[in-house]
């Protein structure tokens, strides 16, 4: 097993460690996420995300030095595994920052929990572990997995969409995805298809599509395979019917699908051109550091980093007081990017969600673009069943 690569030697250029900085107790954090294959563009914005922080931090969390080390799960779950437990033990994080995919997430958990460590998740908010089976030492910075699919059954409902096909891939959240989209939209569902996750030819669903005639369609394919499906798409002639999602047509993965996204409608809590100024400072430094549009993989990392942060300035950096570290980080006393945040008691956000579009900048680049907010202050529907107080 490889050892994983600190972010001071991988983005040295962003000077991540304070010059200068000596040998003395740091803040270890493990950032483990999808850095291989058609995905890595979500762990690549996670990734810098979390570094960004840090930088605009000093190099320090709670004014201690910090010690970020990148570990890439390869999208596979024994991987992930064996590279969370070499975080645990061999590295000794304090904390650890991931995944991606919901389920690598499912497999790290238990690990993670179980030790002297913080899990907290900048992306994957699984339905499970929002309700029964929640976790004192497991925060979600994102959200729960159904809330940004439920901004598009809400959309579809209040259009007046008779009917709408369904896809996403077969695992915990493109599970989550369309049970979201169908906890608000009450009109008939012409087919619901799970595709194999990593799938990268939609050949076959798409004249399902053209067959059905649905007056929309609706899907949820994260990373390289949301980039296929949305050309695709368009090559299969289905552009009249209109293109809900979300995190298919996204700042990931939208250099790649430039004008085919452009008008296509998604669901998100956060976009670019967040009107508040904690956003735009964050996102004109992102796009300077990394020549690139950030995405809410970027800003929810960003806000982990805050969310750390925060917690360690209120207990003075003291870790191994962990009762102290959990009720500092459950506060979440910072400055969120997307403005309005808390924790509901299951530990995952309390926050706004909007309707989003895609649109062409006047620079030629691409982003989602803020519609209209449709949820506001919004818990997920799983938080009832935590029995955490």
């Amino acid at each position: 097993m490889k050892r994983g690569v600190t972010l001071a030697a991988a983005l040295a250029a962003l000077s991540l460690l304070a010059p200068g900085a000596q040998a003395q107790e740091k803040v270890k954090v493990g950032v483990i996420v999808t850095l291989s294959g058609p995905a890595a563009v979500l762990g690549g914005q996670v990734r810098d995300g979390f570094a960004l922080a840090v930088k605009t931090l000093g190099g320090k969390l709670g004014g201690d030095d910090a010690e970020v080390i990148v570990a890439d799960d390869e999208q596979k779950p024994d991987v992930a595994v064996t590279k969370v437990k070499g975080l645990l033990e061999r590295d000794q994080v304090n904390f650890v920052v991931g995944p991606i995919f919901s389920n690598i997430l499912q497999a790290i958990f238990k690990p993670v929990t179980e030790s002297s460590a913080f899990l907290i998740s900048p992306n994957a908010g699984t339905s499970n572990f929002a309700g029964k089976s929640c976790n004192a030492n497991f925060f979600v910075a994102s959200y729960q997995n159904d809330q940004v699919h439920e901004v598009l059954g809400k959309y579809a409902q209040d259009k007046g969409y008779k009917s709408v096909f369904l896809m996403a891939p077969n695992y915990q959240a493109g599970k989550d995805a369309l049970a979201g989209f169908k906890r608000y939209y009450k009109g008939e569902v012409l087919d619901e298809v799970f595709t194999p996750l990593g799938q990268l030819d939609f050949s076959a669903e798409l004249a399902k599509v053209a067959a059905a005639k649905p007056e929309a369609f609706f899907t949820f394919m994260p990373g390289g395979m949301g980039v296929n499906l949305v050309k695709q798409y368009h090559q299969a002639g289905l552009a009249s019917i209109p293109f809900l999602s979300a995190f298919t047509t996204d700042e990931s993965t939208l250099p790649a699908e430039k004008d085919d996204a452009v008008g296509d409608l998604a669901g998100a809590n956060w976009a670019p051109d967040m009107d508040n100024p904690q956003s735009k400072a964050f996102v004109a430094a992102y796009e300077a550091a990394y020549g690139a549009v950030p995405g809410t993989y970027a800003m929810q990392a960003y806000d982990a980093a805050l969310l750390i942060d925060s917690a360690l300035k209120a207990t003075g950096g003291k870790l191994s007081d962990r009762d102290a570290v959990r009720a500092a980080l459950e506060k979440a006393d910072f400055t969120s990017l997307r403005g309005k945040f808390k924790f509901g008691r299951n530990h995952y956000p309390i926050q706004d969600f909007y309707l989003v579009q895609v649109v062409k900048r006047p620079d030629g680049k691409y982003e989602t673009e803020i519609v209209k907010p449709v949820f506001t202050d919004y818990a997920d529907p799983y938080v009832v069943d935590c029995p955490m107080k």
